[in-house]
């Protein structure tokens, strides 16, 4: 299993968007550093050697295009401008300043992470592809293709979403509540019942008997279990 192992930091000065950039950023196996403004954002990048950095542009003390120019007086470090602030002139300033790429919010989750896969690729530190591989079961998460045994499993986007979040966190517990915030991002109206069956229609797709299931299993009271084992771990 090849597992996200590069160091980000985040810097971001509301503290519920920064608090969920770090979860989702630990979920998909990143190391993750924290600051609240680019002065702190600064310090933190010199003591922690980050191998990328997630900044907001608008923040008090120091803004983002602080943060760049210094990042770039020492290094070249891939640097991801997450911002509401979407006018051209932002951007042309701040990638002219030396940032990478710029993402607007409010942003998709998934398509973040690709960009910063894309970035830590550029830079040497991430695999050219992402494959979680157990005994049986292949997920390929850029190709978004999963293949059990022999055959190719055809799951809808949610299905597959779900199925990320359980086996990028194999032999741990999740909760149906983070199944809620990470997959429907907490949208009013999404029950325990309308995960059960998302999950109940996966694993007729996914397992080879689902009355029996191999990979994902109920954690009675709790949520799910991805219990297979990452092949290579």
């Amino acid at each position: 299993m090849i597992r996200a192992s590069a160091c980000i930091l985040v810097v971001e000065d509301d503290p519920t968007i920064r608090r969920g950039l770090a979860a989702e950023l630990t979920d998909a196996g990143y190391e993750v550093l924290e600051a609240p403004e680019g002065r702190q954002g600064l310090a933190l990048f010199g003591q922690g050697a980050p191998d990328l950095v997630l900044t907001d542009l608008a923040m008090p003390v120091a803004d983002g295009f602080e943060l760049i120019r210094g990042i770039r007086r020492v290094g070249a470090t891939p640097i991801v401008v997450l911002s509401v602030r979407g006018a051209d002139v932002d951007k042309i300033r701040a990638l002219d300043l030396g940032a990478d790429d710029f993402v607007t919010k409010p942003f998709s989750v998934p398509e973040l992470l690709a960009r910063l896969r894309a970035q830590l690729r550029r830079s040497g530190l991430a695999p050219a592809r992402t494959v979680l591989e157990f005994d049986g079961l292949s997920i390929d998460l850029e190709r978004r293709r999963v293949v059990q045994g022999s055959r190719e499993v055809k799951l809808t986007p949610t299905e597959f979403a779900i199925l990320e979040f359980l086996a990028t966190n194999a032999g741990k517990p999740v909760t149906t509540a983070r199944i809620i915030s990470r997959v429907w991002k907490g949208a009013p109206g999404t029950t325990v019942d309308v995960v059960r069956v998302h999950v109940g229609t996966m694993r007729k797709k996914l397992e080879p008997d689902p009355s029996t299931p191999r990979y994902v299993v109920t954690e009675p009271w709790v949520g799910y279990r991805f219990v297979a084992e990452p092949l290579g771990d």
